[in-house]
């Protein structure tokens, strides 16, 4: 039997001064996160170990491009560190190496479709560790970290399986299937459908009962299926799309059990992932929060037009007419002023957030309204004065005086926004 292989491709796809700093950039603003990792526990040959997949997916818009006489390129280098502990006293493994993409336009450097996919593979013993990744852009020299602790499964007993891999993509060459992993497990499933990989391991053949089900964050089952397979001796592998299901917004997990043909629970697992749909920016995951974070675009009546929707149908399109008819580009795919207004939304809940979420703040409605400041001068220090900050804006002649009263972080305003400065501006 021919095993599957991961296709890894690499897709085009006391008294202080004041101080004065540009430090709300739009460039500092963005939806996505800097770089995805996914770990897979599956079974090794090696006996008493587990193999540990690890892969980092980078988008392009990541990474800073070079022009060349062919085009453009573009190169980082990335780091997998496995300690014993979170003390990071004890290094057990490190691998570090260098990616270099070429691309032929500057369109492909842009487009949030194109990443560039990498895998590393670990044999370690079952246990608790810790494990850090890191990308640094190797023009820019900008560097990326994430930390996380990880469980390494004992694949063992007389039926175990593999962690799940969400699917992004498969085909078939040579009789075999080659799949593409979703390494950032965001699911479009209306177009889609959920496809997964993952492995049995039974020291027997034997027929079982596969479930999966599907829960939302409140642990509520949203929907289940049942298949039936024969498992080989040792190894088998499994690839199911579960389609025809309609999820809303956020954040969801798939839980597979497999059972005898007695119904005896045998082995489980899980993962989560986030549900998309196509058009909305991925910043979004809560539809009644997305509409309600209206209030600094649309009017009262276009509110309340959308609220009113009698059905959750009715009030998706209601709320995507309405960005429709802002859409700067009609004929095109994207809606920039859709993806604009959400990216301050969550840059402002990122920055600006103390007792209430940052897009409810002063400086969060400054913000999301007018978008970055061309300066910025702070005062958190002075002398009889509490501290505040000065934002300016050079193309509106305008600035705006925001005052920490309590000393916690909460800067209210104290220049009116009125008028034709309450207007959205892209």
């Amino acid at each position: 039997m021919k095993y599957l292989k991961y296709l890894i491709v690499f897709l085009f796809a006391a008294a202080a001064p004041a101080q004065v700093e540009s430090v709300y950039s739009r460039n500092q603003v963005s939806m996505l996160p800097n770089y995805y990792q996914d770990f897979l526990n599956f079974s090794s040959d090696k006996k008493g170990k587990t193999r540990v997949d690890i892969f980092i997916q980078v988008p392009y818009s990541e990474i800073q491009f070079i022009r060349t006489p062919k085009g453009f390129t573009a190169a980082y280098t990335a780091t997998i560190s496995v300690y014993e502990d979170e003390d990071k006293e004890t290094l057990l493994v490190e691998r570090s190496w260098k990616e270099k993409i070429n691309a032929l336009d500057f369109d492909q450097t842009i487009s949030k479709n194109n990443y560039n996919l990498s895998l590393k593979s670990f044999e370690l013993d079952p246990g608790t560790y810790f494990i850090v990744t890191s990308v640094e852009d190797e023009d820019s020299r900008k560097k990326y970290t994430s930390e996380n602790k990880f469980i390494v499964k004992e694949l063992s007993g007389s039926v175990s399986m593999s962690d799940l891999m969400l699917i992004s993509k498969q085909t078939q060459a040579e009789n075999t299937n080659k799949i593409i992993p979703n390494v950032s497990r965001n699911i479009t499933s209306k177009r889609d459908g959920l496809p997964m990989f993952f492995e049995v391991y039974s020291e027997k053949p034997m027929d079982v009962k596969i479930n999966f089900i599907i829960k939302n964050t409140k642990n509520d089952v949203v929907h289940t299926e049942e298949i039936s397979k024969r498992l080989d001796t040792n190894r088998t592998q499994i690839i199911h799309t579960i389609q025809n299901i309609a999820l809303g917004l956020g954040n969801y997990s798939i839980h597979v059990e497999i059972k005898d043909n007695s119904g005896d629970h045998l082995t489980s697992t899980s993962k989560t992932f986030i549900s998309r749909w196509v058009g909305i920016p991925s910043a979004i995951q809560d539809l009644d929060k997305a509409i309600a974070q209206l209030i600094y675009i649309a009017s009262p009546s276009d509110l309340s037009y959308i609220e009113d929707a009698e059905t959750q149908e009715e009030k998706i399109e209601r709320y995507l007419e309405f960005w429709r008819k802002k859409d700067p580009t009609p004929g095109t795919e994207e809606n920039e002023l859709f993806n604009e207004y959400y990216r301050r939304i969550t840059y402002a809940n990122e920055n600006f957030s103390h007792y209430i979420e940052g897009w409810r703040s002063d400086r969060g409605m400054v913000f999301i309204i007018l978008g970055s400041p061309n300066n910025v001068d702070r005062h958190p220090f002075d002398l009889e004065s509490k501290p505040y900050e000065i934002w300016q804006y050079y193309e509106l002649n305008r600035s705006f005086v925001f005052v920490d009263e309590t000393g916690f972080g909460d800067y209210r305003l104290v220049t009116p926004l009125y008028g034709d400065d309450f207007r959205f501006r892209n």
